[in-house]
C-alpha cells in the first residue's frame, strides 16, 4: 500500500512539471529564445578585465573612474580584445590608439641618398712644396726678416748671398759677348745657368752689363715658409737646403670614416664640408684619394680630399666636419627608421590593418640615412607600419608574447 502510495505522488509531480514546461513554452513566443542566448553570448565576449590609463596601461583599476595620472576617464580591457592575443596579430580599441596618438606611415619605393659623416682636419698639400738649395759655395751677407710660418709672395727675397765663383763666371761671359764670340758666349751663358743662376738673373746681366757680386735669393712661389735655414755670416756649400715653403693654392682635408662604413666610398664622390672658422658656410669638393692605412687605435680610415683655396681662407689645422654623399641609383622600398624595432636578432615592423588590428612582420633592413631605412624584404610597397606608439601596443596588446610565437614558430623543432 506504502508502494503505491509512493509511484502514485511521483507520476503526479512528473505530470506537474510537463505541464509547466509545456504552459511556459506557449507563453514565451519562439522569437525571443535566440536574443536571450545571443545577449548571454554578446555579455560573455564584452566582459570587461579591467579598466586602465592608456598613457600608463601597465597600471589595472578594478572599477571605472577618472585616472589619477591623467585627466581622463578609464578604459575599460574587454575579454574579447584580451582572447586576440593567440593569434599571430593583436588588436587595439580604436579610441585607444586615438588617444594615445598612435601614427603610420605607407612602405614607398625611392633611392635613398645616405651621408657618412666623419670629422676631418686641413693640412698642407704635400704637391706644392718647394726646396730652395744652394747651387755653388758662397757666404751669406744679409738674411731678410723672415721668420718660419710667415706667408711670402712669390719672388720674395730671402738673402743676399756673395758667390765669388758666379762673379768670375759673370765677368767672362760679358767680355766674350763684348767680343763677339757667339759660340764661346754661348757656352759662357750657359755655365752661369749651370751655376745655379737663374734666367731672369742672367738676362739682368746682360742688361746691366756689369757683374754683380753679390745676389738674391728669392722664392719660386708664394706659400708658408716651413723652414729658413740661413743665418748672416754663415757660409754655405752647394746642395745645402737654404729654405722650404709650402703653397697655399689648394689644401687637403683627411677625414677619419669608420671602419664599418669606409668599404662603401669610392674616389670621385662629392663632399660637403663646414669649418668652424666659418660658420654657415658650406665648401664642395670630391673625394681624391683613399689613404691605403687604417689606423688600429681608432678603427678608421683616412679619405683624402683636395679643397682649391684662392683666397687663403682655408688654413692647415682648421677643424672640420665632413659630409660624404652616396646615391645609389636602384630604388629600394623605404620607411621610416623609428618604425624599426631592433630586437637583437631580428628586425621587426608593426603592420597596421583596418580596425585597430596590428602584426609584426620580420624584414630585412638595408641601409640607413635621414630617417630612412631601407627594406630589402619582408614588406610591399602601400603596406602601411607604425611609427610611434609602438610602446603602447607592446603593454597593451602583448606584442612581447607575440614576438616570442614568431621566434618559436621559426625554431625547428
Amino acid at each position: 500500500m506504502n508502494k503505491m502510495r509512493f509511484f502514485g505522488l511521483l507520476g503526479a509531480g512528473v505530470g506537474l512539471a510537463l505541464l509547466g514546461a509545456i504552459a511556459g513554452y506557449t507563453l514565451v513566443p519562439r522569437t525571443t529564445q535566440a536574443p536571450v542566448a545571443n545577449s548571454s553570448a554578446s555579455a560573455n565576449e564584452r566582459h570587461v578585465l579591467y579598466w586602465y590609463d592608456p598613457m600608463k596601461p601597465d597600471q589595472h583599476f578594478d572599477k571605472p573612474g577618472k585616472s589619477p595620472f591623467m585627466d581622463m576617464d578609464l578604459l575599460p580591457m574587454y575579454g574579447e580584445e584580451n582572447k586576440t592575443k593567440t593569434s599571430t596579430g593583436v588588436r587595439i580599441d580604436p579610441r585607444m590608439l586615438q588617444n594615445t596618438g598612435v601614427r603610420s606611415a605607407p612602405v614607398e619605393k625611392g633611392v635613398l641618398e645616405q651621408s657618412i659623416l666623419a670629422v676631418g682636419t686641413l693640412t698642407f698639400n704635400d704637391r706644392l712644396v718647394t726646396v730652395v738649395q744652394a747651387r755653388t759655395a758662397g757666404i751669406v751677407e744679409q738674411v731678410h726678416s723672415w721668420a718660419p710660418n710667415d706667408i711670402l709672395p712669390a719672388g720674395a727675397s730671402l738673402a743676399e748671398v756673395r758667390v765669388p765663383e758666379w762673379y768670375g763666371a759673370q765677368e767672362e761671359y760679358l767680355a766674350l759677348r763684348q767680343a763677339g764670340e757667339a759660340g764661346l758666349s754661348a757656352a759662357a751663358r750657359m755655365r752661369l745657368l749651370q751655376l745655379g743662376m737663374t734666367q731672369a738673373q742672367v738676362t739682368h746681366l746682360e742688361n746691366s752689363g756689369s757683374p754683380e757680386a753679390v745676389v738674391t735669393i728669392t722664392t719660386p712661389q708664394g706659400g708658408v715658409l716651413q723652414e729658413l735655414g740661413v743665418r748672416s755670416g754663415m757660409t754655405i756649400v752647394p746642395g745645402q737646403t737654404l729654405a722650404r715653403l709650402n703653397g697655399l693654392g689648394s689644401v687637403w682635408l683627411d677625414a677619419e670614416v669608420p671602419e664599418a662604413q669606409a668599404g662603401s666610398l669610392t674616389i670621385g664622390q662629392k663632399v660637403h664640408a663646414t669649418f668652424t672658422s666659418w660658420p654657415g658656410e658650406t665648401f664642395t669638393g670630391q673625394v681624391n684619394a683613399l689613404l691605403p692605412v687604417l689606423d688600429r687605435d681608432t678603427r678608421t680610415m683616412r679619405v683624402r680630399i683636395e679643397w682649391p683655396n684662392p683666397q687663403g681662407k682655408l688654413r692647415p689645422g682648421m677643424y672640420a666636419r665632413v659630409d660624404v654623399m652616396q646615391t645609389r641609383a636602384i630604388p629600394q622600398l623605404l620607411i621610416p627608421t623609428e618604425a624599426v624595432i631592433a630586437t637583437g636578432q631580428r628586425s621587426v615592423v608593426i603592420l597596421a590593418g583596418h580596425g585597430g588590428h596590428f602584426t609584426p612582420v620580420q624584414v630585412t633592413t638595408g641601409r640607413e640615412s635621414n630617417g630612412k631605412t631601407e627594406i630589402l624584404s619582408g614588406l610591399h610597397p602601400g603596406e602601411r607600419v607604425v611609427v610611434s606608439g609602438q610602446f603602447m601596443i607592446d603593454s597593451e596588446a602583448s606584442l612581447k608574447g607575440v614576438l616570442e610565437r614568431m621566434e618559436k614558430a621559426e625554431t625547428p623543432q
